[in-house]
């Protein structure tokens, strides 16, 4: 198991920066495939990106790619979102997650194949 903290939200103005953190604890994390989800009010959750357990894999959602850059830091158990050039469509509660599975298996950006998360982070971005 993987217990996740997330951090670094808040309300920014469209065209800010923002970097997202995620503290996890429990031996597992080094392992673990992360990634970045987001869920706006009455939306589903929608893939923003995720990293491989060695790091050198990353994948980033469609509505954020060019925006967005997912990093880890295995020996501060932390994974980072730096998110540049907001905008307003980017509000949403972020939630931090991990793939316990690890390197058996793929880098997916389906939420079912995530299994520990974290309570999440508000982002407001104003217009």
């Amino acid at each position: 198991q993987v217990q996740l903290v997330e951090s670094g939200g808040g309300l920014v103005q469209a065209g800010d920066s923002l970097r997202l953190s995620c503290v996890a604890s429990g031996r597992a994390f080094t392992l673990s495939h992360m990634g970045w989800f987001r869920q706006a009010p009455e939306k589903e959750r929608e893939f923003v990106a995720a990293i491989n357990w060695s790091g050198h894999i990353k994948s980033y959602g469609d509505s954020v790619k060019g925006r967005v850059t997912i990093a880890r830091d295995n020996a501060k158990n932390t994974v980072y979102l730096l998110m540049n050039s907001l905008k307003s469509e980017d509000t949403a509660v972020y939630y931090c997650a991990a793939d316990s599975r690890g390197a058996l298996y793929g880098l997916s950006n389906t939420p079912i194949e995530y299994d520990n998360w974290g309570q999440g982070t508000q982002v407001t971005v104003s217009s």
